[in-house]
C-alpha cells in the first residue's frame, strides 16, 4: 500500500506508478465495480488547515476524519450544510469516514432538499491528476471566475479524475431547535403527496422522508423543521394545519429522538444487517411512488420528498430494468463483487454524455490508472485495442 504523507509525496507516487491505483480514503464506501490495483491511501493527508468561523469557511486535507471536521465546527456552533451519510452500517464496512471521501462520493443526506448537495457547499479543491500534476481550483469564497468549475466536477467523481488532497467548504450555523411532523399509515403515493405539500410551503422544510415500514413496522411520513425555537414552533403549528387532510399529525420535538430518526433515514438503517442488494434511485419526486410500485423490492425508503428511492432486492436482481419510462438514475450501492463486476453499478450514460465523460478522464488521467473501471469499463483495456 502507498500512503503518502504530503501532497508532494502523492504527486511523486502517481508519477512513479507503473500500473493501476486503487484510491482509498477511510475505506468505508466500497461502491462501484471492483478495482484491481495497488492501494493508494490518503490517510496520511490529515489536518484542518484553515478555519474561519466568522467567514463560515473551513479547509481540511482530504484524509482528515469527518468526525474531526464536524467536532471543530460544533465547537463554534456551526455545521456542514449537507448532512453527509455514513455508509458503514449499510455496506458492512469499518474504517473512518474522511472529508475527502465525502466529496469524492458527493455523499449528501436528507438536508439536501434545503441546503443542496456536497458540491453546492464545496468552494475549493486541491488534487493530483493521473499525470502527477498538482491542480488547485476555487478558493475560500463562493464566487468562482475560472473557466472550468473543477470544484463541482470533482464532487462525485470517485477518484477517477484525480486524488483529492484538500477541500474547502462554506459552512452554516448550527440549528438551535428541531421539530418533526409525523403522519402514520399513509400509502407511498399519499405520503409523497404530503411531502410535496410540505416542501412547496413557505415553512423551510429541511427533511422530507417516507417509509412503508417504520421502526414499528407501519408506514410513517416524516417532515423536519429546523431553526430558532420560536420559529420552529410557529412553522410546525402552521404546517400541521395544512397537512391535516392527510390524517392525524403528531409533532416530535425531543432532541435525541428527532436526531435518531433522521440518522435512521440518512444512513438507511432499515436495510442494515439484511440480506440482499441495495439500489439507490434518483427520480422526480412525483415519480417516486410509481417507481417504488414497479420495483417489487423487498423494502423501500423514500427521501428528498420522494426524489431519492432506496430499494432492497434479492441478490443479483437488476432493478434498473424495471424503471420503464420513469426517468432518472440508478446506482447499485451494495452487492457482491461478482454482481458488481457483472452488472453496471452506475447508470449508463447517454452517448453524448459518455463521450464527454471519456474525454474528461482522458484529459485528467491520460494513462487510465486512477480507479480504472470503478465507474464503468476500464480505459486502459480500451487503449490496448487502440480505441483511445
Amino acid at each position: 500500500m502507498i500512503e503518502p504523507q504530503s501532497e508532494a509525496d502523492l504527486a511523486d507516487a502517481i508519477r512513479a506508478a507503473q500500473g493501476p491505483l486503487r484510491i482509498r480514503g477511510g475505506g468505508t464506501r466500497a461502491i462501484g465495480r471492483p478495482v484491481a490495483g495497488e492501494v493508494l491511501s490518503t490517510a496520511g493527508l490529515i489536518g484542518i488547515t484553515l478555519y474561519e468561523p466568522g467567514a463560515l469557511t473551513i479547509v481540511a486535507r482530504a484524509g482528515t476524519p469527518l468526525a474531526e471536521v464536524e467536532a471543530a465546527l460544533a465547537a463554534e456552533g456551526q455545521r456542514l450544510p449537507f448532512e453527509p451519510m455514513d455508509h458503514r452500517g449499510l455496506l458492512g464496512t469499518s474504517g473512518t469516514p474522511t472529508i475527502g471521501g465525502v466529496v469524492a462520493a458527493n455523499a449528501s443526506g436528507p438536508r439536501r432538499v434545503q441546503a443542496g448537495a456536497v458540491r453546492d457547499s464545496l468552494i475549493g479543491v486541491r488534487f493530483v491528476d493521473g499525470a502527477g500534476t498538482i491542480i488547485k481550483n476555487g478558493g475560500r469564497v463562493m464566487k468562482n471566475v475560472t473557466g472550468y468549475d473543477l470544484v463541482k466536477l470533482m464532487a462525485g467523481s470517485w477518484g477517477t479524475l484525480g486524488v483529492l488532497t484538500e477541500v474547502s467548504f462554506k459552512v452554516l450555523p448550527a440549528t438551535s431547535a428541531r421539530a418533526v411532523l409525523l403522519i402514520n399509515g399513509l400509502s407511498d403515493a399519499d405520503g409523497i403527496r404530503a411531502l410535496s405539500m410540505a416542501l412547496s410551503s413557505p415553512f423551510e422544510v429541511s427533511g422530507a422522508a417516507h417509509t412503508p415500514s417504520g421502526v414499528d413496522g407501519h408506514p410513517v411520513t416524516m417532515i423536519r423543521l429546523e431553526g430558532f425555537e420560536s420559529s420552529v414552533s410557529y412553522r410546525a403549528d402552521e404546517l400541521k394545519k395544512r397537512l391535516s387532510g392527510f390524517g392525524d399529525v403528531a409533532v416530535e420535538t425531543d432532541a435525541d429522538r428527532t436526531r435518531a430518526g433522521w440518522d435512521w433515514v440518512r444512513d438507511v438503517q432499515p436495510f442494515h444487517n439484511r440480506a440482499g442488494d441495495v439500489w439507490r434511485f434518483s427520480v422526480k419526486p412525483t415519480d417516486g411512488s410509481l417507481l417504488g410500485a414497479r420495483l417489487g423490492a423487498d423494502a423501500l425508503l423514500y427521501d428528498w420528498g420522494g426524489g431519492l428511492v432506496w430499494a432492497l432486492a434479492p441478490e443479483g436482481t437488476d432493478l434498473r430494468a424495471r424503471m420503464g419510462d420513469v426517468a432518472g438514475h440508478a446506482t447499485l450501492v451494495r452487492a457482491s463483487e461478482e454482481t458488481r463486476a457483472r452488472m453496471p453499478v452506475f447508470h449508463p450514460e447517454p452517448p453524448a454524455l459518455a463521450a464527454l465523460s471519456d474525454g474528461l478522464r482522458a484529459k485528467f488521467d491520460p494513462r487510465g490508472i486512477l480507479n480504472p473501471g470503478l465507474m464503468g469499463v476500464a480505459r486502459q483495456a480500451e487503449a490496448a485495442h487502440g480505441s483511445l
